[in-house]
């Protein structure tokens, strides 16, 4: 038995965000980067220079890789932030900011 299975937790109703205007499902404590992976996206960022795709690499929030716009936030590290209903998530190029 897993643990899931043993404590009989059950996720609760998924619900819908948005990742570039293209609705996804998510459920209740997945991250903003396993909903996008789930949903088969593996790239939401471009570097700031070569524009190169970047998503997750490490994570655990520790390098930067998986930036991304949410609720018009830029720099949100996707491994990290938890999705809530209605969530507005964009792709970040470079910094987020119009400051590039």
């Amino acid at each position: 038995m897993n643990p899931r299975e043993l404590t009989r937790a059950r996720p609760g109703p998924a619900h819908t965000v948005t990742f570039d205007g293209r609705p996804l499902e998510a459920l209740p404590g997945q991250t903003v980067a396993a909903v996008l992976w789930a949903a088969g996206v593996t790239s939401w960022r471009s570097t700031r220079d070569a524009g190169r795709p970047r998503g997750v690499f490490c994570g655990i929030g520790v390098c930067f890789d998986c930036l991304v716009t949410v609720n018009g936030r830029p720099n949100q590290r996707a491994c990290l932030v938890p999705v809530r209903p209605g969530d507005d998530i964009r792709t970040q190029e470079g910094t987020g900011r119009d400051d590039d």
